[in-house]
């Protein structure tokens, strides 16, 4: 094999392990299963994709409102519903050919609402207002964290996603410039920290092995399993268990767990450059 062969063979190879790496196992093992003899149902009925993202919010603003009176059990349920919706939503706008840019906005803003009521309700339910904001704050933070860097993990393993389709229609632009208000900013402070201390461990023209070294499977793994399917499914147990402070807690431990990782990421590209 010669060197550009081999050279290839490794770029692919590293590829397909970052991929392997970054599945979150609860949607893996448990909704992707759930979801497969849905999304054909709902094909069949016409539904498009919006509703369903609808439909999810709806499940989870329903969530919020059973924490807040006192019924923890129906509450875990409705956002385990809100899940399997999420996932039938993303694969329905596959197999039928619309998947959006307007699709994706409406999804990530639906979640932060949802996400905004549930810890406003958990707050309520459990007497520790601040608790619950900290959560929240700590929560959306990972959660912008663990999108932006699993982008630019596949992009350092040459596994980049195409451009979701822009229609330049009305709606788009509205939920366009709601998300340019509202998540645009995280968006771009996250890509440029992690640039910026990319760039400290190893210069300027930063190696392509670095780069890799530096979203390595062991990153994209834990980015992924910090997703919102893993958090909702952690706090749907947190709420049957009784526990829903433990919660509060875990979601702030997620993003305190983001400090190690980058200190990991940081060692890994700084070896890389050495070698």
């Amino acid at each position: 094999m010669t060197t550009s062969s081999q050279s290839r063979s490794a770029r692919l190879r590293a590829a397909s392990e970052s991929r392997r790496a970054g599945r979150e196992l609860v949607l893996e093992w448990v909704f992707q299963p759930l979801s497969s003899p849905v999304v054909p149902v709902l094909r069949r009925l016409g539904i498009p994709p919006p509703a369903v993202v609808l439909a999810n919010a709806t499940a989870g603003l329903l969530a919020a409102l059973a924490i807040a009176s006192g019924a923890p059990v129906a509450a875990a349920v409705l956002l385990q519903v809100k899940t399997l919706l999420d996932n039938c939503d993303g694969r329905l706008a596959r197999v039928t050919g619309r998947v959006t840019l307007a699709g994706r906005y409406l999804d990530t803003l639906a979640d932060l609402v949802v996400n905004a009521a549930v810890f406003v309700a958990l707050g309520y339910a459990t007497g520790r207002p601040l608790l619950a904001l900290a959560a929240f704050v700590a929560l959306s933070i990972a959660l912008t964290v663990d999108f932006n860097l699993s982008e630019l993990g596949r992009a350092a393993h040459g596994s980049v996603r195409p451009d979701l389709h822009r229609t330049g229609g009305r709606t788009e632009r509205v939920l366009e410039s709601v998300y340019a208000v509202m998540l645009a900013p995280q968006d771009r402070v996250v890509r440029e920290i992690s640039e910026n201390r990319l760039e400290r461990v190893a210069g300027p023209d930063v190696p392509a092995e670095a780069r890799r070294s530096y979203f390595d499977g062991l990153t994209m793994a834990v980015l992924a399993n910090l997703g919102l399917t893993t958090q909702l499914a952690a706090l749907g147990v947190c709420l049957v268990l009784g526990a829903p402070t433990v919660y509060l807690g875990l979601a702030v431990a997620s993003l305190v767990a983001l400090v190690p990782l980058q200190l990991r990421r940081e060692r890994l590209a700084q070896r890389a450059v050495r070698r």
